[in-house]
């Protein structure tokens, strides 16, 4: 997929510069928790700067509803400000309906090189749905809008899509570099491609299993999907995760000769008291109290040989209950071979929020080509959806 960069605009200096960015970061006692998001975007935003542009900097922070002070970008500016060693002013809101008034004053009186942070674009209700011309009158700050944020690009809302129909749009660096790292995947993987699919959600894991399976040479299962297949197979699974609405569906591409399912798994109750292996050529015992909560050793020593042989190597989605011993196992292994494999033997790409956290538990995020930052755009983008944010970035 070819899109227009920042690479592309010659002249930045004076411009005001409108940035999406992801920084929907986890909060602690007021302070950024885990800061990954902040540091992906930075390259975009030093690239401006060093071009002479206004930055104008654009997020939402979780689910509010209005203004909000808990969830206020306050944190994140200050956060971003240590980053990068400059000031980040925070355009703080006083008044919902003055606001754009407030930050055009503000805005007009910027300096080449200098950064601003607009308060958290979720307190306003027009922007999810880009209702009232929320996404015009947003575009009236700028000169040109850059959209870095991967997280958001399948949101057709106010400050993704409202906002490029009315600026010169481009994709930032992390955009540009995301959607090049999946591309390989899609277009031309080099072979042996490995898929490995696991987590809780059918629905969004099912198209990706569905776009990819001509492509990949091999998929290998764990999490929900492959427990929902156990119980559509007539399985007994007690208390395990799965998706009743999909049972056709499990039963019809679970069978596929590129699906490698596990052959054995962990079994015991949530707390990890009973935790036993069970192989699946023996009769599946799982009580109504119990759970299967993790792929089995043998199954990890199978999809190992996969992992070692392969050229490109996409996983999503956990194996198992992992933030609980002894169920952490089969997902903590998955994410080492991954790792091991990945830049230069293999191009290695991940994304997903349990995935990224099991990587940060083994510390092997360095050692992975890719680390896509938006868990459900990476599964709409791998299905072949196209997606809203994208379109208008299209040559």
């Amino acid at each position: 997929m070819k899109i227009r960069t920042i690479k592309q605009i010659h002249n930045l200096k004076n411009k005001r510069v409108l940035v999406r960015v992801d920084f929907n970061v986890p909060l602690e006692k007021g302070k950024v928790a885990e800061d990954a998001r902040l540091i992906a975007s930075l390259p975009t935003i030093e690239h401006l700067i060093k071009k002479g542009a206004k930055v104008i900097l654009v997020s939402h922070l979780g689910r509010p509803e209005g203004f909000d002070k808990k969830l206020s970008l306050s944190p994140v500016a200050k956060r971003l400000e240590n980053l990068m060693g400059r000031q980040v002013k925070l355009l703080k809101i006083e008044r919902l309906k003055d606001y754009r008034n407030e930050v055009v004053d503000q805005i007009s009186k910027m300096k080449n090189d200098e950064v601003v942070m607009l308060e958290n674009i979720r307190f306003f209700p027009d922007e999810a749905k880009d209702e009232n011309n929320f996404g015009k009158t947003l575009s009236g700050i700028a000169d040109i809008f850059v959209l870095d944020g991967f997280a958001v690009v399948h949101r057709d809302s106010g400050s993704v899509t409202g906002v490029a129909k009315h600026l010169p749009s481009y994709a930032g660096l992390l955009l540009e570099k995301e959607i090049v790292g999946l591309s390989k995947a899609i277009e031309k993987p080099k072979k042996p491609f490995v898929l490995v699919l696991g987590g809780a959600k059918m629905e969004t894991k099912l198209p990706v299993l569905k776009n990819l399976l001509s492509k990949a040479d091999y998929v290998l299962i764990g999490g929900g999907i492959f427990n929902t297949y156990l119980w559509a197979k007539g399985c007994k699974v007690g208390k395990s995760l799965i998706d009743k609405e999909y049972k056709n569906e499990a039963l019809k591409l679970l069978k596929n000769k590129k699906v490698i399912l596990p052959v054995d798994f962990v079994v015991g109750k949530e707390n990890g008291d009973k935790a036993r292996v069970q192989d699946t050529s023996y009769k599946i015992q799982v009580t109504n109290n119990e759970a299967i909560y993790d792929i089995g050793p043998q199954t990890i020593r199978l999809y190992a040989r996969y992992i070692k042989k392969a050229q490109t190597i996409v996983w999503n989605g956990a194996m198992g209950y992992f933030e609980q011993k002894p169920y952490d196992v089969g997902t903590l292994s998955i994410a080492r071979l991954v790792a091991s494999r990945s830049k230069g033997k293999a191009f290695g790409i991940i994304g997903g929020g349990e995935t990224l956290q099991a990587m940060e538990k083994v510390k092997m995020m360095e050692f992975v080509d890719l680390v896509s930052t938006g868990g459900g755009a990476m599964l709409e983008f791998l299905s072949g959806q196209r997606l809203p944010g994208l379109k208008l970035l299209t040559k």
